[in-house]
């Protein structure tokens, strides 16, 4: 595991002291770049619509054979920023790399931030299985290391966003993994501190863990030395809600920034977490209205994609045209 970054305290120390050399020197050196941890990434940025997306090539054949309600929800849907997922079954070792390289510097064409969402950890849904799968934990390590090595080949100054593992830390006790876990994310957190890119770690979400449970862990895997932490991560528990429980986890855990996904919180929860008929879209990506301690709303599932093959869904992370199509007309759209 790579060492922590060092003590604020420390940090100001080091940063007058080089600033006084520098001054010395006589030489106009150029400015040191913001720390990616201490900035919300969203402030002054809007996030970054994948044109490649499943949603985008939805929308396309919308244009081309669909009614005119798909047409017109596909295509706003696939206007709104969403998370881009990293999966080793969709983007493997030896090809993750460059696709990450392609977006950042995608995105950094028209200072957009895109939010990557790292899920490949070993026996990965443990608690429900439909996106069971993973990598094995020799294997996980390596390409997380390509992943962050991608980001900042994309040398883009919008830089870019990480949310890691969704639903593994908080599914850890559950599932009898949490010293596995908490080491490989532990170790995951490191190498995107040290590569410099803004990372939340998932910190499930308002109608599981107890906020005092789930703190431990996250001080384990070191979220203080990174942005923060994500709730809500592909459920649908409401704003207020989150916000409450976000706030209290961050009040454990130093004041912690966080972001909330609202892609599919609309209507609030129904208790089922996989495919519930009769939600609507939520709170639209914005830094407006946030909480004392939030970045942003975000979102990070793609609303528009299955949860699994329940309740009459396809497959995990596949495009699914009449739930999304329901969520649409549901939000008036």
């Amino acid at each position: 595991m790579l060492l922590r970054r060092p003590p604020a305290t420390l940090a100001v120390l080091l940063t007058i002291a080089l600033g006084g050399l520098t001054a010395c020197s006589g030489e106009d050196e150029p400015a040191a770049p913001a720390d990616a941890q201490a900035v919300n990434p969203y402030a002054d940025r809007t996030g970054y619509a994948d044109p490649q997306s499943k949603t985008s090539q939805a929308a396309g054949v919308a244009d081309n054979e669909g009614t005119e309600d798909q047409k017109r929800v596909f295509s706003r849907l696939a206007s709104v920023p969403q998370g881009i997922w990293l999966t080793p079954e969709e983007h493997s070792a030896g090809e993750v790399g460059s696709f990450v390289t392609g977006v950042v510097k995608d995105a950094g064409e028209d200072d957009q931030v895109p939010t990557f969402v790292v899920y490949g950890i070993p026996d990965r849904d443990c608690t429900g299985g439909f996106s069971e799968g993973g990598l094995s934990a020799d294997e996980y390590g390596p390409w997380v290391q390509e992943i962050a090595d991608g980001i900042v080949a994309g040398d883009s100054a919008a830089g870019a966003t990480v949310v890691i593992e969704p639903d593994a830390l908080a599914s850890a006790l559950e599932c009898d993994a949490k010293s596995e876990r908490v080491a490989l994310i532990a170790d995951a957190v490191d190498t995107f501190a040290a590569a410099g890119v803004t990372t939340y770690v998932d910190g499930g979400h308002s109608n599981w863990v107890e906020p005092a449970d789930l703190a431990p862990l996250l001080r384990e895997v070191g979220v203080e030395d990174v942005r923060g932490f994500a709730t809500n991560v592909s459920n649908f528990q409401t704003d207020e809600d989150e916000q409450q429980y976000a706030e209290t986890l961050s009040g454990l855990l130093g004041g912690a920034s966080y972001v909330i996904d609202s892609g599919r919180n609309g209507f609030g929860s129904t208790g089922d977490w996989c495919n519930p008929p009769g939600r609507a879209f939520g709170t639209e990506p914005t830094t407006s209205g946030v909480g004392a301690h939030q970045d942003a709303f975000v979102w990070v599932k793609p609303p528009g994609e299955s949860d699994g093959t329940c309740n009459g869904g396809p497959p995990a992370g596949e495009f699914w045209a009449d739930r999304a199509l329901e969520l649409g007309l549901a939000s008036g759209w």
